[in-house]
């Protein structure tokens, strides 16, 4: 009989294309990685893995078998959702990722009325940037994650995912007080032509998104700073180093010194859960779902 955690330590390899990569995935030691595979070839008395300069690559078999391993291991977890849908409790683990003013605005205010309705329920969080927490549900590290994209800019959901959308967020603009423009209650993005600019980090979503929209209406952004927390922006917006856009969402608390102004045309970004197809029976993933799309506290603020 094939075992279950060796043919997924089969897949993270023919998935990441190396043990080094299967390892960090799985959260074990190559070694470990290295012992299975060593089992999984006495199991089905071929050979899996041979050198390929400083690395290993699958063999023919282990190709065949990898193939076999991918379609088990959903099967695998259908039946387990079967079974915690049958039980019909909201129990035991379940791993949630979270970009962070989604963390603040909407998961900790849910989660609390979870732990109040389900209290066998153990939700694990971590904060994790939308375009690495795909893959990971994909994988299987994470059962959820809630993830954003921009009206203009979509993301690519892998088909393997579902996703149920949760909320829209509106941005507006954030600029110090003695702004020329912080007494007006909409502007249009042409009017912030010339504007030293402060953003996420460089190579991220949100930066990428916020240079193409820039452009898009005619404008060369001028970056003056960056900044991965919105909180942070904030605070050099108020330190009067430059404007940012600020999605509504987890935005509280505010500095003082900034005035925020709506834009037209609307920005808005897209917030989803996703999670595998497999396990959409799973009474935990339902609820907490149903909780992420139900808060009781107010998910934005102006």
């Amino acid at each position: 009989m094939l075992n279950l955690e060796r043919l997924r330590v089969l897949h993270s390899i023919a998935t990441h294309g190396s043990v080094t990569a299967a390892a960090d995935v799985l959260h074990v030691s190559t070694s470990a990685i290295s012992q299975q595979m060593d089992k999984l070839e006495r199991e089905v008395g071929q050979q899996l893995l041979e050198r390929s300069g400083r690395g290993v690559r699958l063999t023919g078999a282990a190709e065949r078998l990898a193939a076999h391993a991918e379609r088990m291991l959903s099967l695998a977890e259908r039946a387990e959702a079967d079974l915690e849908a049958y039980r019909g409790t909201v129990s035991g683990r379940l791993t949630l990722g979270t970009f962070a003013t989604a963390a603040r605005g909407l998961v900790a205010p849910a989660m609390r009325d979870l732990r109040l309705e389900h209290p066998q329920l153990r939700v694990e969080l971590e904060e994790v940037e939308p375009h690495l927490a795909l893959p990971r549900v994909t994988r299987g590290d994470l059962d959820l994650a809630i993830v954003q994209d921009w009206f203009n800019e979509p993301a690519i959901v892998p088909d393997a995912l579902t996703k149920k959308a949760l909320l829209d967020d509106v941005a507006d603009v954030a600029v110090p007080e003695e702004h020329p423009l912080a007494a007006r209650g909409v502007v249009d993005l042409k009017d912030l032509d010339g504007e030293p600019w402060i953003t996420w980090s460089d190579g991220w979503i949100c930066t990428e998104w916020l240079r193409d929209t820039l452009r898009v209406h005619g404008i060369e952004p001028d970056i003056s700073c960056m900044a991965a927390e919105h909180q942070t922006q904030l605070a050099l917006v108020s330190a009067g180093l430059g404007i940012a856009i600020s999605p509504r969402l987890g935005r509280d608390p505010v500095p003082a010194g900034i005035r925020f102004i709506e834009i037209r045309p609307r920005l808005v970004r897209h917030i989803y859960a996703v999670w595998r197809t497999d396990a959409s029976r799973r009474p935990s993933i339902r609820a907490v779902v149903q909780g992420l799309l139900n808060p009781t506290v107010p998910l934005s603020g102006q």
